[in-house]
């Protein structure tokens, strides 16, 4: 026997349901679905689900569909929602192919967002051993590793390209980097650089006061400074702030698919954005080493002066015999290295982060610490290389 009725018309909207003895209820969607006509009530079919002679399955029937949007998905998706409560099957074959591959989507969007209690209760049960532990920490360790000596490769063969002609790297992105790596920096460096000069100053003076060898602290200032000091807290502020930058920027540009851009249209990443600050870096670092050194000696004439009574021309003078030409070598080699330290983790850090914005901070913080750790690690290579050739 088959009931047939009409549950909802708007002008060429219609709902017709039909039950069936075989198919169960089938629901006829026909006419123009448009949501400016309103969204249509499905109260009609959840009445007929109510009662006691409800059916097994629901099938639809869109043969006499004309045309459809949105509104017809909500329709369906309220329908089956509703179906789901009496734990009456859905069958959705009679649908329009596009609006099935809609509601897929919607499921698997509820899926995600939802996920279920065997999922739930796996990942709270899950306790790694303390070995499971190491060995994860290991493998990470060996895969942060083993992407740096890939980028430390890349880098190599760009700077190979550019010394044959063949790297595609801008001279106006080379200005723009030594500009912001060097005078932009003046600042930061002068006034830390003749802070430490002073501290030394202080420091050194408290106890050469005592055997009445004050004039010493020139010897004190300017042998810390041009060997040690003046290229590791050039390196250290250069870090925070240029090394940072740099893992910002490319971060950034990750997230904004610059990248990628760049390698579609046949760019190496590496030369265009890489090289242009590893150069302007690494050629800066030793000029502003240079310049720390002869601040942070002001720095220590100034106490001299105005502290311990000493001629800035004898200060100067005993600066002079002090301080050695392979002292400032020294120096300036290590200026050159943390140059290279800094930018390789600037932009080792900006390259591997992921594309989101939350990873553009880590990848910053990274950046820096790295860049920290690497150059006090050499500052202690270099000390021990020094000593044994007696620099």
């Amino acid at each position: 026997m088959t009931v047939t009725s009409v549950l909802s018309s708007a002008n060429t909207r219609q709902v017709e349901i039909t039950r069936d003895a075989s198919l169960g209820l089938v629901v006829s969607l026909k006419g123009r679905w448009r949501i400016g006509r309103g969204l249509p009530s499905v109260e009609g079919i959840t009445d007929r689900l109510k009662d006691d002679s409800r059916p097994e399955k629901i099938v639809f029937d869109t043969t006499g569909l004309e045309s459809w949007d949105t509104s017809l998905l909500a329709f369906v998706v309220r329908l089956i929602g509703i179906c789901r409560q009496h734990g009456i099957r859905v069958e959705t074959e009679g649908l329009p192919q596009g609006l099935k591959r809609l509601l897929e989507l919607v499921e698997s969007d509820e899926d995600r967002s939802a996920p279920n209690e065997e999922t739930v209760s796996k990942k709270t049960e899950f306790h790694p051993s303390l070995l499971e532990r190491v060995g994860l920490r290991a493998l990470g360790f060996y895969a942060t590793w083993t992407s740096l000596l890939e980028f430390i490769g890349q880098v190599s063969i760009a700077f190979a390209k550019l010394l044959l002609g063949k790297a595609r790297m801008r001279f106006s992105d080379l200005v723009v980097q030594v500009y912001g790596c060097s005078a932009r920096a003046l600042g930061i460096v002068s006034l830390i650089s003749f802070l430490v000069g002073t501290i030394l100053a202080f420091m050194g003076a408290v106890q050469l006061q005592q055997f009445g060898a004050t004039i010493y602290v020139a010897d004190l200032v300017g042998i810390g400074i041009a060997r040690d000091m003046g290229a590791m807290m050039t390196a250290i502020i250069m870090a925070g702030r240029t090394g940072a930058a740099y893992a910002a920027e490319l971060g950034t540009m990750r997230v904004a698919e610059e990248i990628d851009a760049l390698q579609t249209m046949g760019i190496a990443p590496i030369e265009f954005l890489v090289l242009p600050r590893f150069i302007a870096l690494v050629v800066m670092m030793p000029l502003l080493c240079l310049y720390a050194d002869f601040l942070g000696m002001v720095g220590g004439a100034s106490v001299a002066a105005g502290v311990l009574g000493i001629s800035f021309r004898a200060y100067f003078h005993r600066t002079a015999a002090a301080v050695t030409l392979g002292s400032m070598l020294g120096g300036l080699v290590k200026a050159t290295v943390y140059g290279v330290l800094i930018a390789l983790a600037g932009c080792w850090r900006g390259f591997q982060g992921e594309a989101s914005s939350a990873a553009v901070g880590s990848a910053t913080t990274a950046a820096v610490v790295d860049a920290i750790v690497w150059i006090v690690v050499a500052c202690g290579m270099f000390a021990f290389i020094f000593r044994i050739l007696n620099i």
